[in-house]
Protein backbone atom coordinates (compact mmCIF):
# COMPACT_ATOMS: atom_id res chain seq x y z
CA UNK A 1 0.00 0.00 0.00
CA UNK A 2 1.42 3.04 -0.61
CA UNK A 3 1.42 6.24 2.02
CA UNK A 4 0.21 9.05 1.37
CA UNK A 5 1.66 12.24 2.28
CA UNK A 6 -0.17 13.01 5.43
CA UNK A 7 0.26 15.47 8.48
CA UNK A 8 0.20 15.04 12.19
CA UNK A 9 0.88 16.98 15.19
CA UNK A 10 2.58 16.00 18.74
CA UNK A 11 3.43 17.86 21.75
CA UNK A 12 6.98 16.28 21.64
CA UNK A 13 8.99 14.82 18.99
CA UNK A 14 11.75 12.37 19.45
CA UNK A 15 14.33 11.88 16.67
CA UNK A 16 16.21 8.28 17.40
CA UNK A 17 15.28 5.58 19.39
CA UNK A 18 18.53 4.92 20.95
CA UNK A 19 19.26 5.12 24.61
CA UNK A 20 18.59 8.73 24.88
CA UNK A 21 15.91 9.00 22.55
CA UNK A 22 13.39 6.14 23.70
CA UNK A 23 14.16 7.25 27.04
CA UNK A 24 13.16 10.63 26.29
CA UNK A 25 10.19 9.71 24.84
CA UNK A 26 9.21 7.21 27.58
CA UNK A 27 9.79 10.46 29.96
CA UNK A 28 8.20 12.53 28.05
CA UNK A 29 4.90 10.64 28.27
CA UNK A 30 4.87 9.95 31.51
CA UNK A 31 4.66 13.57 31.98
CA UNK A 32 1.43 14.30 29.94
CA UNK A 33 3.24 15.05 26.56
CA UNK A 34 1.74 13.84 23.19
CA UNK A 35 4.72 12.28 22.37
CA UNK A 36 6.05 10.57 18.93
CA UNK A 37 9.37 8.66 18.63
CA UNK A 38 10.73 8.42 14.79
CA UNK A 39 13.65 5.74 14.38
CA UNK A 40 14.94 4.10 11.04
CA UNK A 41 16.28 1.19 12.07
CA UNK A 42 15.53 -0.57 14.87
CA UNK A 43 14.76 0.39 18.51
CA UNK A 44 18.06 0.82 20.73
CA UNK A 45 20.06 2.40 18.78
CA UNK A 46 23.23 1.85 17.66
CA UNK A 47 23.92 0.78 21.64
CA UNK A 48 21.43 -2.08 21.86
CA UNK A 49 21.73 -3.41 18.62
CA UNK A 50 25.23 -2.55 17.15
CA UNK A 51 27.79 -1.54 20.29
CA UNK A 52 27.37 -1.83 23.87
CA UNK A 53 25.22 -4.92 24.07
CA UNK A 54 26.79 -7.19 21.15
CA UNK A 55 30.09 -6.46 22.37
CA UNK A 56 29.41 -7.03 25.97
CA UNK A 57 27.68 -10.66 24.89
CA UNK A 58 30.93 -11.41 23.43
CA UNK A 59 33.02 -10.71 25.63
CA UNK A 60 31.27 -12.51 28.05
CA UNK A 61 31.34 -15.24 25.78
CA UNK A 62 35.16 -15.07 25.17
CA UNK A 63 35.86 -14.64 28.80
CA UNK A 64 33.82 -18.27 29.81
CA UNK A 65 35.73 -19.77 27.27
CA UNK A 66 39.32 -18.55 27.77
CA UNK A 67 38.25 -18.84 31.34
CA UNK A 68 37.85 -22.53 31.68
CA UNK A 69 40.80 -23.15 29.02
CA UNK A 70 43.02 -21.62 31.81
CA UNK A 71 42.21 -22.85 34.84
CA UNK A 72 44.49 -25.72 35.40
CA UNK A 73 45.51 -23.44 38.85
CA UNK A 74 42.65 -24.65 40.48
CA UNK A 75 42.23 -28.17 39.31
CA UNK A 76 40.07 -27.99 36.37
CA UNK A 77 41.28 -28.87 32.71
CA UNK A 78 39.24 -28.37 29.74
CA UNK A 79 39.57 -27.58 25.56
CA UNK A 80 36.55 -25.66 25.12
CA UNK A 81 35.50 -25.68 21.14
CA UNK A 82 33.68 -22.14 20.24
CA UNK A 83 30.98 -22.00 18.03
CA UNK A 84 31.05 -18.45 16.70
CA UNK A 85 27.90 -19.39 14.69
CA UNK A 86 26.10 -20.09 17.57
CA UNK A 87 27.26 -17.41 19.76
CA UNK A 88 26.06 -15.51 17.49
CA UNK A 89 22.68 -16.39 17.37
CA UNK A 90 22.64 -15.83 21.20
CA UNK A 91 24.12 -12.71 21.12
CA UNK A 92 21.47 -11.77 18.53
CA UNK A 93 18.86 -13.19 21.08
CA UNK A 94 19.73 -11.03 23.71
CA UNK A 95 19.56 -7.91 21.51
CA UNK A 96 15.94 -8.91 19.81
CA UNK A 97 14.97 -9.51 23.94
CA UNK A 98 16.19 -6.00 24.92
CA UNK A 99 14.86 -4.30 21.72
CA UNK A 100 11.60 -5.50 21.97
CA UNK A 101 11.38 -4.56 25.09
CA UNK A 102 12.09 -1.07 24.81
CA UNK A 103 9.21 -1.37 22.12
CA UNK A 104 6.81 -2.39 24.48
CA UNK A 105 7.95 0.10 26.97
CA UNK A 106 7.24 3.04 24.35
CA UNK A 107 3.88 1.38 23.94
CA UNK A 108 3.37 1.31 27.23
CA UNK A 109 3.63 4.55 27.99
CA UNK A 110 1.78 5.76 25.29
CA UNK A 111 4.60 7.00 22.72
CA UNK A 112 3.66 7.20 18.98
CA UNK A 113 6.07 5.25 17.18
CA UNK A 114 6.92 5.97 13.36
CA UNK A 115 9.35 4.57 11.38
CA UNK A 116 11.54 6.50 8.98
CA UNK A 117 14.22 9.42 8.27
CA UNK A 118 13.36 12.78 10.07
CA UNK A 119 14.48 15.93 8.57
CA UNK A 120 13.66 19.26 9.69
CA UNK A 121 11.52 21.89 7.23
CA UNK A 122 11.35 24.84 9.89
CA UNK A 123 11.56 25.23 13.72
CA UNK A 124 8.15 23.37 14.23
CA UNK A 125 7.61 20.75 11.32
CA UNK A 126 9.55 17.98 10.79
CA UNK A 127 8.89 15.71 7.81
CA UNK A 128 9.59 11.71 7.72
CA UNK A 129 10.71 9.47 4.99
CA UNK A 130 9.68 6.89 5.56
CA UNK A 131 11.01 3.23 4.40
CA UNK A 132 10.36 1.14 1.29
CA UNK A 133 9.91 2.29 -2.08
CA UNK A 134 6.40 4.19 -2.25
CA UNK A 135 5.84 4.75 1.29
CA UNK A 136 5.86 8.19 1.25
CA UNK A 137 6.18 11.18 2.90
CA UNK A 138 4.38 12.35 6.95
CA UNK A 139 4.74 15.85 8.31
CA UNK A 140 4.82 16.29 11.98
CA UNK A 141 3.78 19.03 12.95
CA UNK A 142 5.61 19.63 17.12
CA UNK A 143 6.52 21.82 19.85
CA UNK A 144 9.01 20.34 21.13
CA UNK A 145 11.93 18.46 19.56
CA UNK A 146 14.76 16.00 20.71
CA UNK A 147 17.22 14.92 18.52
CA UNK A 148 18.92 11.96 19.63
CA UNK A 149 20.31 10.60 16.23
CA UNK A 150 23.58 8.93 17.69
CA UNK A 151 26.70 8.22 16.06
CA UNK A 152 28.75 5.92 13.57
CA UNK A 153 32.15 5.00 13.49
CA UNK A 154 34.55 7.27 12.26
CA UNK A 155 36.41 6.07 8.63
CA UNK A 156 40.07 6.77 8.05
CA UNK A 157 41.46 7.97 4.45
CA UNK A 158 42.22 4.38 2.57
CA UNK A 159 40.07 2.69 4.98
CA UNK A 160 36.63 2.14 3.32
CA UNK A 161 33.92 0.11 5.48
CA UNK A 162 32.58 -0.75 1.67
CA UNK A 163 35.93 -3.01 1.10
CA UNK A 164 35.14 -6.73 2.53
CA UNK A 165 38.13 -6.83 4.49
CA UNK A 166 37.87 -3.31 5.83
CA UNK A 167 35.34 -3.81 9.45
CA UNK A 168 34.14 -1.43 11.61
CA UNK A 169 33.25 -2.66 14.98
CA UNK A 170 29.63 -3.07 13.71
CA UNK A 171 31.16 -5.38 10.88
CA UNK A 172 32.93 -7.13 13.52
CA UNK A 173 30.12 -7.75 15.95
CA UNK A 174 27.63 -9.38 12.96
CA UNK A 175 30.15 -11.95 11.78
CA UNK A 176 29.39 -15.37 12.11
CA UNK A 177 33.29 -16.35 11.93
CA UNK A 178 35.86 -14.68 13.20
CA UNK A 179 39.60 -14.23 11.39
CA UNK A 180 42.68 -16.11 12.34
CA UNK A 181 44.47 -12.93 11.72
CA UNK A 182 43.41 -9.33 12.78
CA UNK A 183 45.11 -5.91 12.69
CA UNK A 184 43.55 -3.20 14.54
CA UNK A 185 43.92 0.01 14.10
CA UNK A 186 43.11 1.93 16.95
CA UNK A 187 44.15 1.39 21.27
CA UNK A 188 41.19 3.12 22.66
CA UNK A 189 38.36 1.62 24.20
CA UNK A 190 36.60 0.07 21.26
CA UNK A 191 39.55 -1.06 19.89
CA UNK A 192 41.32 -2.37 23.17
CA UNK A 193 37.55 -4.32 24.52
CA UNK A 194 37.52 -6.26 20.79
CA UNK A 195 41.27 -6.84 20.64
CA UNK A 196 40.94 -8.63 23.74
CA UNK A 197 37.75 -10.55 23.31
CA UNK A 198 39.27 -11.51 19.76
CA UNK A 199 43.09 -13.10 21.37
CA UNK A 200 40.49 -14.61 23.92
CA UNK A 201 38.54 -16.30 21.20
CA UNK A 202 42.13 -17.70 19.75
CA UNK A 203 42.52 -14.82 17.05
CA UNK A 204 46.13 -13.66 16.58
CA UNK A 205 45.73 -9.83 17.23
CA UNK A 206 47.98 -6.85 15.84
CA UNK A 207 47.45 -3.36 17.39
CA UNK A 208 48.51 -0.11 15.30
CA UNK A 209 48.22 3.12 17.47
CA UNK A 210 49.34 6.42 16.48
CA UNK A 211 49.98 7.73 19.91
CA UNK A 212 52.26 6.08 22.37
CA UNK A 213 50.00 3.36 24.19
CA UNK A 214 46.96 2.14 24.72
CA UNK A 215 43.22 3.93 26.18
CA UNK A 216 45.11 7.19 25.80
CA UNK A 217 43.77 9.99 28.76
CA UNK A 218 43.99 6.84 31.07
CA UNK A 219 46.47 7.38 34.01
CA UNK A 220 49.82 5.38 33.61
CA UNK A 221 49.12 2.68 36.11
CA UNK A 222 46.06 2.12 34.31
CA UNK A 223 47.15 1.75 31.00
CA UNK A 224 50.09 -0.26 32.05
CA UNK A 225 47.73 -2.71 33.88
CA UNK A 226 45.89 -3.40 30.88
CA UNK A 227 48.27 -3.42 28.27
CA UNK A 228 50.34 -5.75 30.06
CA UNK A 229 47.53 -8.02 30.22
CA UNK A 230 46.92 -8.05 26.45
CA UNK A 231 50.48 -8.76 25.73
CA UNK A 232 49.72 -11.58 27.86
CA UNK A 233 46.99 -12.75 25.89
CA UNK A 234 49.32 -12.65 22.97
CA UNK A 235 48.37 -8.88 21.51
CA UNK A 236 50.99 -7.56 19.69
CA UNK A 237 50.98 -3.76 19.88
CA UNK A 238 52.77 -0.93 17.46
CA UNK A 239 52.84 2.37 18.65
CA UNK A 240 53.58 5.90 17.16
CA UNK A 241 52.43 4.36 14.11
CA UNK A 242 49.57 5.74 11.56
CA UNK A 243 47.86 3.32 9.33
CA UNK A 244 47.93 4.84 5.93
CA UNK A 245 46.60 2.06 3.51
CA UNK A 246 46.14 -1.98 3.18
CA UNK A 247 46.90 -4.44 -0.28
CA UNK A 248 45.37 -7.52 -0.87
CA UNK A 249 47.70 -10.09 -1.33
CA UNK A 250 45.83 -13.33 -2.01
CA UNK A 251 47.49 -14.52 1.50
CA UNK A 252 45.46 -11.82 3.19
CA UNK A 253 45.73 -7.89 3.73
CA UNK A 254 48.27 -5.86 4.16
CA UNK A 255 48.12 -2.77 6.92
CA UNK A 256 50.85 -0.24 5.65
CA UNK A 257 51.53 1.93 8.60
CA UNK A 258 54.16 5.10 9.06
CA UNK A 259 55.90 7.11 12.28
CA UNK A 260 56.11 10.34 12.05
CA UNK A 261 59.87 10.26 11.23
CA UNK A 262 58.85 8.84 7.73
CA UNK A 263 59.50 5.26 8.80
CA UNK A 264 57.08 2.59 6.94
CA UNK A 265 55.91 -0.89 8.31
CA UNK A 266 53.74 -3.67 7.31
CA UNK A 267 51.51 -6.03 8.88
CA UNK A 268 49.86 -8.66 7.78
CA UNK A 269 46.15 -9.86 8.54
CA UNK A 270 42.85 -11.78 7.20
CA UNK A 271 40.86 -8.58 7.66
CA UNK A 272 41.62 -5.08 9.20
CA UNK A 273 39.25 -3.79 11.79
CA UNK A 274 39.18 -0.17 11.95
CA UNK A 275 38.33 1.36 15.91
CA UNK A 276 39.88 4.69 15.97
CA UNK A 277 36.25 6.55 17.70
CA UNK A 278 32.60 7.17 16.83
CA UNK A 279 30.88 10.83 14.93
CA UNK A 280 27.90 12.03 15.27
CA UNK A 281 25.27 11.75 13.12
CA UNK A 282 23.27 15.22 11.94
CA UNK A 283 23.80 14.85 8.61
CA UNK A 284 20.26 13.79 7.69
CA UNK A 285 18.63 16.59 10.09
CA UNK A 286 18.45 19.56 7.20
CA UNK A 287 19.60 21.34 10.34
CA UNK A 288 20.15 24.35 8.09
CA UNK A 289 16.39 24.67 7.99
CA UNK A 290 15.81 25.43 11.65
CA UNK A 291 19.07 27.73 11.38
CA UNK A 292 21.69 25.11 14.24
CA UNK A 293 25.12 24.19 12.79
CA UNK A 294 27.25 21.40 14.11
CA UNK A 295 30.47 22.55 15.70
CA UNK A 296 33.75 21.50 14.10
CA UNK A 297 33.72 18.29 15.62
CA UNK A 298 30.30 18.00 14.16
CA UNK A 299 28.25 17.71 17.99
CA UNK A 300 25.53 20.21 18.41
CA UNK A 301 26.34 22.76 21.60
CA UNK A 302 23.45 22.58 24.28
CA UNK A 303 23.34 24.38 27.94
CA UNK A 304 22.48 22.46 30.86
CA UNK A 305 19.02 22.00 30.11
CA UNK A 306 19.59 20.04 26.81
CA UNK A 307 18.76 22.89 24.87
CA UNK A 308 20.10 23.77 21.24
CA UNK A 309 20.48 27.22 20.35
CA UNK A 310 17.18 27.07 18.90
CA UNK A 311 14.87 26.56 22.25
CA UNK A 312 12.61 24.52 21.38
CA UNK A 313 14.82 22.04 20.24
CA UNK A 314 17.20 19.55 22.71
CA UNK A 315 20.14 17.12 21.39
CA UNK A 316 21.11 14.74 23.99
CA UNK A 317 23.55 11.63 23.69
CA UNK A 318 26.10 11.25 21.51
CA UNK A 319 25.10 14.45 19.05
CA UNK A 320 25.55 16.65 21.91
CA UNK A 321 28.88 15.61 22.73
CA UNK A 322 31.30 14.12 24.90
CA UNK A 323 31.40 11.98 26.37
CA UNK A 324 29.39 9.37 24.15
CA UNK A 325 28.35 7.53 26.75
CA UNK A 326 24.97 5.48 26.75
CA UNK A 327 23.96 6.35 30.54
CA UNK A 328 24.78 10.15 29.98
CA UNK A 329 22.69 10.01 27.05
CA UNK A 330 20.09 8.78 29.03
CA UNK A 331 20.13 11.36 31.52
CA UNK A 332 20.60 14.10 29.62
CA UNK A 333 16.66 12.60 27.70
CA UNK A 334 15.03 12.67 30.88
CA UNK A 335 16.12 16.32 31.47
CA UNK A 336 14.96 17.47 28.06
CA UNK A 337 11.36 15.70 27.81
CA UNK A 338 11.14 17.11 31.85
CA UNK A 339 12.08 20.74 30.32
CA UNK A 340 9.87 20.32 27.12
CA UNK A 341 7.00 19.59 30.03
CA UNK A 342 7.95 22.40 31.76
CA UNK A 343 9.84 21.29 34.39
CA UNK A 344 12.69 22.88 36.38
CA UNK A 345 15.10 19.72 35.43
CA UNK A 346 18.66 20.88 34.46
CA UNK A 347 21.79 18.57 33.96
CA UNK A 348 23.74 19.10 37.83
CA UNK A 349 25.56 15.99 37.93
CA UNK A 350 28.60 16.09 39.79
CA UNK A 351 29.76 13.40 37.55
CA UNK A 352 29.53 10.98 34.99
CA UNK A 353 31.45 7.30 35.21
CA UNK A 354 32.66 5.47 32.76
CA UNK A 355 33.70 1.67 32.10
CA UNK A 356 36.13 0.24 29.88
CA UNK A 357 35.51 -3.68 29.43
CA UNK A 358 38.84 -4.96 29.00
CA UNK A 359 40.45 -7.53 31.03
CA UNK A 360 40.70 -6.62 33.77
CA UNK A 361 37.91 -4.19 33.46
CA UNK A 362 38.55 -0.19 34.20
CA UNK A 363 36.15 2.31 35.47
CA UNK A 364 36.59 5.95 36.43
CA UNK A 365 34.33 9.20 37.63
CA UNK A 366 35.32 12.35 39.01
CA UNK A 367 38.62 13.43 38.91
CA UNK A 368 41.92 11.89 39.27
CA UNK A 369 44.93 13.10 41.71
CA UNK A 370 46.29 15.61 38.64
CA UNK A 371 42.64 17.15 37.82
CA UNK A 372 42.18 17.56 41.50
CA UNK A 373 45.10 19.72 42.06
CA UNK A 374 44.82 21.69 38.86
CA UNK A 375 41.47 22.77 39.90
CA UNK A 376 42.62 23.82 43.01
CA UNK A 377 41.91 21.17 45.69
CA UNK A 378 45.07 19.87 47.89
CA UNK A 379 44.07 16.15 47.25
CA UNK A 380 44.66 13.15 49.09
CA UNK A 381 44.66 9.50 48.02
CA UNK A 382 43.72 5.70 49.07
CA UNK A 383 44.56 2.61 47.25
CA UNK A 384 43.84 -0.75 47.95
CA UNK A 385 45.80 -3.61 45.57
CA UNK A 386 43.36 -6.09 44.53
CA UNK A 387 45.86 -8.63 45.70
CA UNK A 388 45.08 -8.25 49.29
CA UNK A 389 41.71 -8.69 48.65
CA UNK A 390 40.37 -12.03 49.87
CA UNK A 391 37.33 -11.97 47.25
CA UNK A 392 39.53 -11.24 44.32
CA UNK A 393 42.05 -13.93 45.12
CA UNK A 394 39.40 -16.52 45.40
CA UNK A 395 38.16 -15.57 41.78
CA UNK A 396 41.86 -15.42 40.56
CA UNK A 397 41.43 -12.11 39.44
CA UNK A 398 44.59 -10.17 41.69
CA UNK A 399 45.04 -7.82 39.26
CA UNK A 400 44.13 -4.21 39.32
CA UNK A 401 43.51 -1.86 42.52
CA UNK A 402 40.76 0.38 43.78
CA UNK A 403 41.79 4.38 44.18
CA UNK A 404 39.85 7.31 45.87
CA UNK A 405 40.45 10.85 45.79
CA UNK A 406 39.18 13.46 48.40
CA UNK A 407 39.75 16.72 49.17
CA UNK A 408 42.39 16.44 52.45
CA UNK A 409 40.76 19.45 54.37
CA UNK A 410 37.04 18.37 54.49
CA UNK A 411 37.46 14.77 52.89
CA UNK A 412 35.03 15.04 50.33
CA UNK A 413 35.45 12.35 47.78
CA UNK A 414 36.32 13.62 44.39
CA UNK A 415 36.57 10.52 42.19
CA UNK A 416 37.89 7.18 41.70
CA UNK A 417 39.54 5.21 39.66
CA UNK A 418 38.87 1.27 39.42
CA UNK A 419 41.01 -1.80 37.29
CA UNK A 420 40.15 -5.22 38.11
CA UNK A 421 37.07 -7.59 37.83
CA UNK A 422 33.47 -6.26 38.03
CA UNK A 423 35.05 -2.60 38.36
CA UNK A 424 31.71 -1.68 36.27
CA UNK A 425 29.91 -2.24 38.83
CA UNK A 426 32.09 -1.30 41.98
CA UNK A 427 32.19 2.24 40.30
CA UNK A 428 28.48 3.35 41.32
CA UNK A 429 29.53 3.13 44.91
CA UNK A 430 31.82 5.87 44.05
CA UNK A 431 29.98 7.75 41.71
CA UNK A 432 26.97 8.20 43.86
CA UNK A 433 29.62 9.35 46.62
CA UNK A 434 31.12 12.32 44.34
CA UNK A 435 27.63 12.89 43.47
CA UNK A 436 26.27 13.10 46.95
CA UNK A 437 29.10 14.83 48.31
CA UNK A 438 30.11 11.91 50.68
CA UNK A 439 33.28 12.13 52.81
CA UNK A 440 36.29 9.56 53.00
CA UNK A 441 34.69 8.94 56.29
CA UNK A 442 31.18 7.92 54.77
CA UNK A 443 32.69 5.47 52.51
CA UNK A 444 34.86 4.04 55.29
CA UNK A 445 31.84 3.92 57.97
CA UNK A 446 29.21 1.75 55.73
CA UNK A 447 30.16 -1.83 56.83
CA UNK A 448 30.23 -3.33 53.71
CA UNK A 449 29.74 -7.14 52.96
CA UNK A 450 32.92 -9.85 53.14
CA UNK A 451 33.75 -11.87 51.39
CA UNK A 452 33.14 -8.99 48.68
CA UNK A 453 35.26 -6.72 45.64
CA UNK A 454 33.21 -3.91 47.57
CA UNK A 455 34.91 -4.29 50.47
CA UNK A 456 38.28 -2.35 48.47
CA UNK A 457 36.03 0.45 48.18
CA UNK A 458 35.90 0.99 51.97
CA UNK A 459 39.34 0.02 52.31
CA UNK A 460 40.71 2.63 49.66
CA UNK A 461 38.70 5.47 51.52
CA UNK A 462 40.54 4.03 54.90
CA UNK A 463 43.70 4.43 53.46
CA UNK A 464 43.21 7.67 52.04
CA UNK A 465 42.67 8.20 56.00
CA UNK A 466 45.80 6.76 56.69
CA UNK A 467 43.61 3.57 59.12
CA UNK A 468 43.09 0.52 56.29
CA UNK A 469 43.56 -2.16 57.97
CA UNK A 470 44.02 -4.73 54.66
CA UNK A 471 46.74 -2.78 53.30
CA UNK A 472 49.43 -0.59 54.85
CA UNK A 473 48.78 2.65 55.39
CA UNK A 474 50.70 5.78 53.09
Amino acid sequence: MVMGDIATATDLLVIGAGPGGYVAAIRGAQKGLDTTLVEKGAFGGACLNRGCIPSKAFIHGADVAHDAANAEDIGIHADPAVDMSRMQEWKSGVVDQLTGGVEKLCKANGVSLLEGTASFEDEHTARIAHGGEGQGMETVEFEHAVVATGSRPIQIPGFDFADDPVLSSEDLLAMDSLPDRLVVVGAGYIGMELSTMLAKLGTDVTVVEMLDDVLPGYEDDVQRTIRSRAEDLGIEFNFGEGATGWEDTGDGVVVSTETEDGETAEYLGDAVLVAVGRQPVTDTLELESIGLEPNENGFLATDDRARTDVENVFAVGDVAGEPMLAHKASAEGIVAAEVAAGEPAALDQQAIPAAVFTDPEIATVGMTREEAENDGFDPVVGEMPLRASGRALSMGESEGFVRIVADEESGIVLGGQLVGPNASELVAEVALAVEMSATLEDVAGTVHTHPTLAEAVMEAAENAQGQAIHTLNR
